[in-house]
């Protein structure tokens, strides 16, 4: 009987979680208009299940509703946009900063829901409100929906209210969830430009080779003299592209489409690749001291929260944006849960530097590992802020060396059988 009951658990948890996204579809916004009290007009916008709720809920706020009706949907988009990590950290501080202030939080979700302009980001906070209305716990009431609200998030909620200081966890978990995405920004830019520039260089001398050489190789025909090995090297690339670009296209698809599907699919593949990446001489660098930022904050964070180090690494290790770091995370998890020490367990790890391991060792100590954790954190950030500025100050002449190669590559092989001409001639 035992075993049965531990079975129908997760079914139970995934049909709450499934009634609870019923729930939010079935929601629809409604655009009402009414008087007042005073006899002053009124009007506004309301989400509900149907038109009689709304209608209800004005009446309870001393609005006499004169017309209610549902809000007419836009051609495109109508189901909203996607809720980003960013929109979740927006709602993480406006809950922190209304809960500081003495609002309610049902009060608090209400308001911000009815500022909202994304559908579904609207609609997941009036149900997570609505919840909260029938008795759930904010805790209870996020974990209906785990993409937005991941485990880390819920656990220091769950903290929060347990130690009935939940206005000082949102604040904290604001001030986390603010950091990483800034974070997260940063390597983005520092992944971005560079591919940005590489894809034009590339999309450029496709081109060139597709639509300008077949035009010079038709007036190098009428020279009626050998061409230089270069030249004939890009006629050749280019009659090359001309006649199976489409090829080229879909073997280029094809093999990113199947490096991304191997990376999400295997465990090994991803770790791999990551550990890969690691090892690149700057980039590499950056990703390293990122990955340390984020566990030492994260764990900061839980830690403070008062959620106990073990229930904690399980959280920080999908935190790390790292595979590599995820499962050395792991690892450390287990090693702590038998009993050693975290400096200990981060050591045998062999992945953090000497100083993390030892500023570790003196919070454990002191009893300050918290405070150690932010110090940690916020050493790297600002290492990761210096060598994204670097990095794109020393990938500037790198990239004009290699757009120069490429392009002034072709344009000097095409031009090499005019010169030869214009020696010849003279």
């Amino acid at each position: 009987m035992a075993t049965a009951t531990v079975s129908r658990k997760p079914a139970a948890d995934s049909a709450q979680r499934g009634r609870a996204r019923a729930e939010v579809s079935q929601l629809q916004t409604f655009v009402w208009s009414g008087k007042d009290k005073r006899g002053q007009a009124m009007k506004g916008e309301y989400s509900a299940k149907n038109i009689s709720l709304v209608k209800a809920e004005l009446r309870r706020q001393g609005i006499n509703p004169t017309a209610v009706k549902a809000k007419a949907k836009p051609l495109f988009g109508a189901a909203g946009k996607a809720i980003k990590a960013r929109d979740v950290a927006v709602f993480s501080r406006q809950i922190a900063v209304m809960m500081q202030a003495g609002v309610p939080l049902v009060q608090g979700l209400d308001i911000i829901a009815s500022g909202q302009n994304n559908v579904r980001m609207k609609n997941m906070l009036t149900s997570i409100k609505n919840d909260i209305e029938g008795g759930s716990t904010l805790y209870e009431a996020l974990g209906k929906f785990p993409i937005q609200f991941d485990e880390l998030f819920c656990n220091l909620v769950k903290a929060g209210e347990s130690a009935g200081v939940l206005d000082t966890v949102l604040d904290t978990v604001a001030t986390y969830k603010e950091n990483i995405e800034s974070l997260k920004g940063k390597i983005k830019k520092a992944m971005f430009y560079p591919a940005i520039v590489f894809a034009v260089a590339i999309i450029v001398s496709a081109i060139l080779l597709i639509f300008v050489v077949p035009q010079f190789e038709s007036v190098f025909k009428g020279f009626g003299a050998d061409l230089p090995a270069f030249t004939q090297m890009i006629v050749a690339a280019s009659r090359f592209m001309t006649s199976y670009w489409w090829a080229m296209l879909l073997i280029t698809a094809g093999v990113i489409g199947g490096l991304i599907f191997l990376y999400k699919r295997s465990k090994s593949f991803a770790h791999l690749c990551a550990r890969g990446v690691l090892k690149l001489p700057v980039v590499g660098q950056i990703l390293h001291q990122s990955a340390i930022a984020r566990f030492a904050r994260t764990l900061g964070v839980t830690f403070r929260a008062g959620v106990p180090l073990v229930e904690a690494l399980d959280s920080v290790a999908g935190a790390t944006g790292s595979p590599v770091y995820n499962a050395a995370v792991k690892r450390i998890r287990e090693d702590v849960a038998i009993g050693h020490q975290l400096q200990l367990a981060m050591r045998q790890a062999q992945l953090f530097p000497n100083m993390v391991v030892q500023m570790v060792a003196i919070g454990e100590e002191s009893g300050a590992l918290d405070k150690m954790l932010f110090k940690i954190a916020e050493f790297y950030e600002e290492e990761v802020n210096n060598a994204v500025d670097a990095l794109s100050s020393l990938l500037e002449p790198f990239i004009m060396v290699i757009i120069g190669t490429l392009v002034g590559g072709m344009v000097i092989g095409m031009y090499l059988p005019i010169f030869k001409l214009a020696a010849v001639v003279g």
